[in-house]
């Protein structure tokens, strides 16, 4: 019998709709997972508890995409770029970092990490979660 992830999945879709955030904390290690999972990449265990992500992260690299890779769906995030995001509770994930351009590209790098913040956007049918460049003041 395999594991059912719907529950998980539901909850953090759920939770966007309601504007929060979310990530799970395994209860043994006190890794946090996101997005959530139903175990813990550190330690296994299963035994999480939800936790709501602050949003602050920082760029830790990035890719900017090639035409080839630029999807129809994707067109009105533009600008943007692939990159290591690593939140402020702990992970790393790869994600969609928007306000990146050709031109800020090389300035970005040399700056790395660089300060990005996590935004809820409506997609067609469902709200999914970016990240956008901090205006540094």
């Amino acid at each position: 019998m395999g594991v059912k992830l719907e529950p998980v999945v539901r909850t953090f879709y759920e939770e966007l709709e309601k504007g929060r955030i979310m990530g799970r904390r395994c209860k043994r290690c006190g890794a946090v997972e996101f997005p959530p999972v139903l175990a813990c990449n550190t330690c296994s265990g299963t035994d999480m508890e939800w936790i709501e992500i602050s949003g602050r992260a920082k760029m830790t690299s990035l890719i900017m995409p090639s035409v080839l890779s630029t999807k129809p769906e994707t067109l009105d995030l533009m600008p943007f770029c692939l990159a290591c995001v690593e939140i402020e509770e702990g992970p790393a994930v790869n994600a969609l970092v928007r306000g990146v351009t050709k031109k800020n590209r090389a300035e970005l790098l040399k700056k790395m990490p660089v300060p990005v913040k996590a935004e809820i956007i409506q997609r067609e049918g469902y709200k999914t979660v970016v990240f956008t460049l901090v205006e540094e003041k």
